[in-house]
């Protein structure tokens, strides 16, 4: 194989330097227009290609970082009610992930990084172990990755968890507000419509985000007076039909609320089309909330009343912190707790 032009080889053309010729490729913002224009048409008329191994062998690293999450899987699911998943029902993005995705994207672009994606359809071992070998750090989504293989992984790399800390793990962590989030909406539905009978709607496998939510519901209660359900609806893992049987149960035992206070977007979206089908009007029957902020709750109708989730910042703050944990191992664990926004739709009786 003939050996191509080297780094070297497009200074000379350009008449810069090594570095100028690095920062060109990998962080063109960096780099006067004229400059970038000039080593650009050094390397097309060389037919240079940057070499991403040999940037590596020379730093020490990969200047790759990771994302992990099982939620990939789902754009092959029915996230709503209709069949089989279509990729061009609007409603299906961006979810949570992929906001969150698109920050981490952002800042590896600033920072001059790569960015490395992989999922499983289930909280695995083999996939994340295999990610975790490529990159000089890795974001990880809640529920993704089994606790000992995470805490395997944060021995060898920098390790974000986009998640409230369950317990001591001596990870970075990335989160919002969960708990306040849950409770402004709570006392929202209770102080401004006069909704006490109230249910919480979440996964039936609760994460700590998950719990801090359900915990600040119960909490709103408490606090207006009102005795609290000590268990939640709990959907099953991923289908439409969850939301249907919710609906179908509430019915079925004359216990439909008022208001459901659901833990993710999702879920709300779900009941609303599931309510609907059985004949039960949101928000003049029965009042639902969300929580994510994601584009497809903007659109709904009615539009969805949530706590919205700085996702992009929260991707940007966690691929900073990987980057100056990679470039500084030293430097201790970081937990970051952002706060949410209430927006405020006709989904749970304002506006209307």
């Amino acid at each position: 194989m003939v050996k191509g032009p080297t780094v070297y080889d497009v200074a000379e053309r350009a008449g810069v330097s090594i570095a100028t010729v690095s920062f060109t490729f990998r962080q063109p913002h960096r780099v006067k227009v004229t400059t970038r224009d000039a080593v650009l048409a050094a390397a097309q008329e060389l037919g240079y290609l940057p070499s991403g191994t040999a940037r590596g062998l020379a730093r020490g690293k990969t200047a790759i970082l990771g994302i992990y999450s099982f939620d990939f899987y789902k754009l092959d699911q029915p996230l709503f009610s209709g069949g089989r998943a279509d990729n061009s029902d609007f409603r299906l993005f961006p979810l949570y992930v992929d906001e969150v995705q698109r920050g981490v994207a952002l800042e590896c672009w600033h920072r001059g990084y790569t960015l490395m994606v992989s999922g499983g359809s289930q909280p695995s071992s083999g996939s994340a172990a295999d990610i975790a070998g490529q990159v000089d750090g890795l974001a990880v989504l809640a529920r993704s990755i089994p606790d000992d293989v995470l805490a395997l992984i944060a021995s060898r790399i920098p390790v974000v968890h986009l998640s409230e800390p369950s317990h001591n793990d001596a990870l970075s962590h990335v989160t919002v507000d969960n708990a306040s989030g849950t409770y402004s909406l709570t006392k929202h539905l209770i102080d401004e419509h006069q909704l006490t009978e109230l249910h919480f709607a979440g996964p039936a496998d609760t994460s700590s985000d998950f719990q801090a939510r359900f915990h600040g519901f119960q909490d709103a209660l408490r606090d207006s007076g009102i005795d609290p359900p000590r268990s939640l609806l709990a959907f099953g893992a991923g289908t439409a039909r969850s939301a249907a049987d919710v609906v179908s149960s509430l019915l079925a035992q004359k216990e439909l609320p008022a208001g459901i206070v659901c833990a993710l977007d999702e879920y709300a979206l779900r009941l609303i089309d599931a309510l609907t089908a059985a004949g039960i009007r949101v928000p003049q029957d029965v009042a639902v909330t969300g929580f994510d902020g994601v584009v497809a709750g903007r659109v709904s109708t009615p539009m969805l009343t949530t706590a919205r989730q700085p996702m992009e910042e929260m991707g940007r703050i966690a691929a900073s912190i990987l980057i100056e944990r990679s470039e500084q191992p030293d430097l201790p664990p970081r937990n970051e707790q952002l706060k949410v926004e209430i927006v405020l739709g006709e989904s749970c009786g304002c506006g209307r």
